[in-house]
């Protein structure tokens, strides 16, 4: 059990931690995106950067590798401990992933802020809440064109939409990682909770010389 339990946390944590925005940015305009804009690797910086396409493709990038986390986790816990709970392996998996993210060992653990990870980790473990915290998401996007307070909405939303939604065991440990990753991804916005109490916040669409220090 201790075994299998480590191995799911170290290749959750090192699919989680595959630093998607960066490596496209280096690949194909042969920047850092740590140097551009907010200095995060997240879709939104790299959108805000210029590149509509590669925005796109690291947040699909950073869904598949936080929901092929919590598969393949989930695959390992059941091969090598065939007793455990497979919903507390993908939760394993599922916080390991999104620690990657948030901490790269690649990027001397400085990371993005885990909501298209955290996305995908409960796309696998919780298919429906993560499909209503994501709804929440679009419809803040939409009323108010502030990514971070639709980030932070979707993320606070998605336990509740998890213990209301959620059929048929539920494990003390599976519900605290929901909780648990949404708390992480909201910290990781903390700066921009600062900065929309203060009204300073760049709402979506803005132009890129008002977006310096946005997410």
């Amino acid at each position: 059990m201790l075994l299998a339990s480590l191995l799911v946390i170290a290749v959750a944590y090192l699919l989680g931690s595959i630093p998607v925005g960066y490596v496209l940015v280096r690949l194909f305009r042969h920047q850092d995106i740590r140097a551009v804009g907010s200095g995060n690797i997240g879709a939104t910086n790299v959108l805000r950067s210029g590149g509509k396409g590669l925005g796109a493709a690291t947040f699909l990038g950073d869904v598949l590798k936080g929901a092929s986390a919590v598969y393949i986790g989930g695959l390992i816990g059941m091969m090598l401990a065939p007793d455990a709970n497979l919903r507390n392996m993908q939760a394993l998996a599922a916080l390991a992933a999104v620690l990657g993210h948030v901490f790269p060992v690649w990027l001397r653990f400085k990371g993005g802020k885990g909501v298209a990870t955290g996305f995908g980790v409960f796309l696998v473990a919780a298919p429906t809440s993560a499909l209503c915290a994501i709804g929440v998401f679009a419809l803040v996007l939409l009323l108010t064109r502030y990514v971070s307070l639709a980030s932070i909405l979707g993320a606070a939303s998605f336990p509740f939409f998890a213990w209301m939604l959620v059929r048929g065991e539920r494990p003390p440990f599976f519900i605290a990682v929901h909780f648990a990753v949404s708390l992480l991804i909201i910290a990781k916005h903390h700066q921009n909770i600062r900065r929309l109490l203060a009204g300073t916040e760049s709402r979506f669409g803005a132009s890129s010389s008002h977006n310096k220090g946005i997410a």
